[in-house]
């Protein structure tokens, strides 16, 4: 079963989000707070879905004052491919650390920590992540700080979430290695939602 992409018709108008911007965050963040999971001290999933990206999309249009429907198309087309699509999660993966010096340091030591992001459905073999399909984020000297991940799970993994069992997530990089096992439940019904 595949999620229905975002399209013209979901979106508002300007004036019409100009109306709505404030409640529709206030809805969007708490939604945000339950697709967030910190893997250790450095390193955040923000998990995908219709809702973020519609926000987001609404928050392009209104900074960049678009409203003319071929960039309006542009931005959709951008967006859509990070709603998860029934089989999988899709999350925006960043490196976080407050002092620049300190960040590009980290960078450059995590070369192919994208490639080491992995999530496990309880009994069932860990799910390392395809990242950055759209565009090559990384080089043989360092590795972005924003990366693009897909998660892709069988059948039986779709099941088991919806079943209830927990899942775990970690990243296994020799610079940085944490896990979480098993996420916070908050995480992990918003996440078996993606599936439904």
């Amino acid at each position: 079963m595949t999620m229905a992409l975002l399209t013209r018709d979901d979106l508002y108008s300007l004036e019409q989000y100009a109306e709505r911007r404030a409640e529709m965050r206030t809805v969007v963040m708490k939604h945000k707070k339950d697709r967030q999971l910190h893997i250790g001290p450095h390193a955040t999933l923000y998990f995908e879905d219709k809702q973020t990206m519609l926000y987001q999309i609404q928050e392009m249009l209104r900074v960049e004052r678009i409203f003319e429907a071929a960039a309006i198309q542009e931005e959709l087309d951008t967006y859509n491919p990070l709603i998860p699509d029934g089989s999988n999660w899709k999350a925006t993966f960043m490196i976080e650390y407050t002092n620049v010096e300190e960040r590009q340091q980290a960078l450059a030591q995590m070369v192919g920590i994208e490639q080491q992001v992995w999530m496990q459905v309880q009994g069932c073999d860990r799910v390392y992540a395809i990242a950055d399909e759209d565009l090559e984020r990384a080089d043989e000297e360092k590795t972005s700080a924003v990366h693009f991940l897909r998660f892709e799970l069988s059948a039986e993994m779709v099941e088991a979430v919806r079943a209830g069992v927990d899942i775990n997530a970690g990243i296994d990089h020799s610079s940085y290695t944490h896990s979480l096992e098993p996420i916070p439940r908050n995480i992990r019904d918003s996440l078996a939602r993606d599936l439904s």
